[in-house]
């Protein structure tokens, strides 16, 4: 009997804790003395492109996509930014610390998954960033994260089933 697993989106809550939680990354960038350089001539909606982006690789609408060009335009913006790992790391931290002070869920199963979707792009973002601006981009898909290993969140078997 297969069980009816959410998408990661769903999971989190859909597009208004994703707002919620970019935003306050994004409000939190300025003061932060390593990353603060990294993002200071972002314009005022890139947090909500970066949500639209993160939702979308989630299994939300394609709103990123349709709007602004899907992933390659995403790679398109990272090239010739020089991101260093200790941004990428710093990135990664403040956000999962952002999502804990937010209360977006915490159960192993999703941190794990949108651990690793984090760690696979931020570190992406990192290679993309040292290449060149006119690098040729080619059309890819976008990705599309879900459960991997743990296959879905815990759900203990009612007598039910």
């Amino acid at each position: 009997m297969a069980k009816n697993i959410p998408s990661l989106y769903e999971w989190i809550g859909g597009a208004e804790p994703l707002k919620q939680l970019i935003g306050r990354f994004y409000q939190k960038v300025p003061a932060d003395p390593i990353l603060a350089p990294v993002f200071a001539h972002m314009s005022p909606e890139h947090f909500q492109h970066v949500a639209q982006f993160i939702a979308e690789v989630l299994g939300g609408p394609s709103d990123y996509s349709t709007h602004h060009g899907g992933h390659a335009e995403m790679i398109r913006h990272h090239l010739n930014r020089h991101i260093t790992d200790q941004q990428r790391q710093r990135w990664m931290n403040l956000l999962l610390e952002t999502a804990d002070e937010l209360l977006l869920p915490s159960d192993p199963e999703f941190r794990s998954a949108l651990v690793a979707y984090l760690e696979w792009g931020s570190r992406l973002a990192v290679i993309n960033s040292a290449l060149p601006a006119e690098t040729p981009v080619i059309d890819s898909p976008m990705p599309a994260w879900s459960w991997g290993v743990p296959g879905g969140p815990y759900q203990p078997i009612s007598d039910e089933e």
